[in-house]
């Protein structure tokens, strides 16, 4: 069996979705349970009694509590998982049986509380009926949808696997057996590649862990399976160790055995598949829709306060010393990808030159006057804000560096490249920390690594919050900022 090695994009269109993964789907199955709940209780409602209001709080008050009894009663009934989600006809007795208890429990509030004559029997009827049958077919709808999605690629993870061995072959009879095929398999790294052969069962094996690192960089990959076996722990650990540097979740695959004893599937999106998860990528799920919604709003928001003072500070350079008002330069971002940062010039105006960036230092000829204060402040960076809103830098995250030093520290910094899992930031971890300006020797560098790390691993909305708060208080004016 061979594969057709298409364009990755032309399968998954011209846009990045979110990869389907149970967090989201999760989040999705619990709102719209809940819509069909409420729907179904007021067409009930309207239809009943002639689309005119009668004690709407108390029949309201009765939707909800079905509806958050629905949900306490689908987790516990292990309802919101990926297997129920893609086999909603082997679960359609236990849909029935959660929304028939929550329907009882809700009949026997009512009689403790001496309630129930305020209620319409018909409508408890009607309501019980269509909330089932509104519940069980939004969640077969929500399985063809699913099925049609992977079938085209929109809504499928997109997997490489490290290894060629039997372990390999295993695995991907595993991925192709799934239905719906919700694991998309793009190749085969080996970094014993001469041993591995053209292809492994019709993958080809695009080559070995260096190449690997370059094509993670370069495509889109969701996840990365090991499948070596478990007795090479030291191999193991260095191909993971090199790997975590990347922006993809990391799994080691099941030894032999593991296929053939009787295992509890797994409740994410390898359904069947046994499988440890090693690393986590910091922004997966919904955590990408968070940081996005973040970065927009508070950008937003800093746009606004700070334009006045912007356009000042333009005027001010213009009026100082001839050349331009933003000063461009080329960074390493999110993925070791190299994007055009903006800031206020706050030297003389000199072409760029090739070779070695230099950093400003104390007293440094080349800053003006208004470079001295802006840089002094951290006004320069506030241009910034245009990165964020064009998506190539964030609010919060490691500092961006130049492109000649971040070769440089990368040969002399185990794990510097694992600050590049998540978008570079305006302000950072690091840098409220009192770890800014120059970098003039490797301890200071690894220091400020050590912080950026820390932060692409530990990654959370209420983090970000303390980032941004401590920028107010210590992150603006820095005595190592010249």
């Amino acid at each position: 069996m061979t594969h057709n090695k298409t364009n990755l994009k032309e399968k998954r269109g011209s846009f990045r979705n979110i990869p389907i993964s149970n967090a989201v789907l999760t989040v999705l199955y619990v709102i719209f349970d809940g819509l069909w709940i409420i729907a179904s209780g007021a067409i009930c409602y309207y239809l009943i009694f002639n689309f005119s209001v009668v004690n709407s709080k108390i029949y309201s008050s009765a939707i909800i509590f079905v509806v958050f009894s629905t949900w306490f009663l689908s987790h516990f009934a292990s309802l919101y998982t990926f297997e129920t989600f893609i086999n909603p006809y082997q679960n359609m007795l236990k849909f029935i049986v959660v929304l028939a208890t929550a329907f009882c429990l809700f009949i026997s509030i009512a009689f403790s509380l001496s309630v129930t004559d305020y209620f319409n029997k018909q409508w408890v009827y009607y309501f019980i009926t269509s909330s089932i049958t509104f519940v069980i077919l939004g969640r077969i709808v929500g399985y063809y949808v699913i099925k049609t999605m992977a079938k085209n690629k929109l809504f499928s993870r997109n997997v490489i696997i490290v290894g060629s061995d039997r372990r390999a072959e295993m695995l991907i009879d595993k991925i192709e057996g799934e239905y719906p095929k919700l694991n998309n398999i793009i190749g085969i790294f080996d970094d014993r590649k001469e041993r591995a052969g053209p292809e492994v069962r019709g993958y080809p094996v695009l080559g070995n862990l260096d190449e690997l690192t370059r094509y993670i960089r370069n495509n889109e990959v969701d996840d990365v399976i090991i499948t070596l076996p478990w007795s090479a722990d030291d191999r193991l650990y260095n191909i993971a160790r090199k790997l975590r540097e990347l922006p993809v979740h990391i799994y080691l695959s099941s030894d032999l055995v593991g296929y053939r004893i009787p295992y509890k599937p797994s409740t994410n999106h390898f359904i069947g598949i046994p499988m440890i998860e090693v690393v986590k990528t910091p922004f997966s799920d919904w955590m990408i829709f968070i940081k996005k919604v973040e970065d927009i709003i508070f950008s937003l928001i800093a746009l606004i306060i700070f334009a006045p003072l912007m356009l000042i500070i333009a005027a001010a350079i213009w009026i100082e010393s001839p050349g331009p008002v933003i000063f461009r330069q080329k960074r390493y971002g999110y993925n070791n990808k190299i994007f055009e940062i903006y800031k206020f010039r706050s030297m003389t105006h000199n072409p760029v030159q090739e070779g070695k960036t230099k950093q400003a230092t104390k007293d440094d000829a080349r800053v003006t006057r208004v470079g001295k204060f802006i840089r002094k402040t951290s006004l320069d960076e506030l241009p910034q804000i245009f990165n964020v809103l064009n998506g190539s830098m964030s609010l919060v995250g490691p500092r961006p560096h130049a492109v000649d030093h971040n070769e440089d520290y990368a040969k002399v910094i185990d794990g510097y490249f694992a600050r590049h899992r998540v978008k570079p930031g305006i302000t950072g971890w690091a840098q409220i920390n009192g770890f800014r300006g120059i970098t003039d020797t490797v301890d200071k560098m690894e220091s400020r690594v050590k912080y950026d790390v820390y932060y692409a691993e530990n990654w959370s909305l209420f983090f970000d919050l303390q980032i941004l708060i401590g920028t107010v208080f210590v992150g603006f004016i820095s005595k190592n900022a010249h």
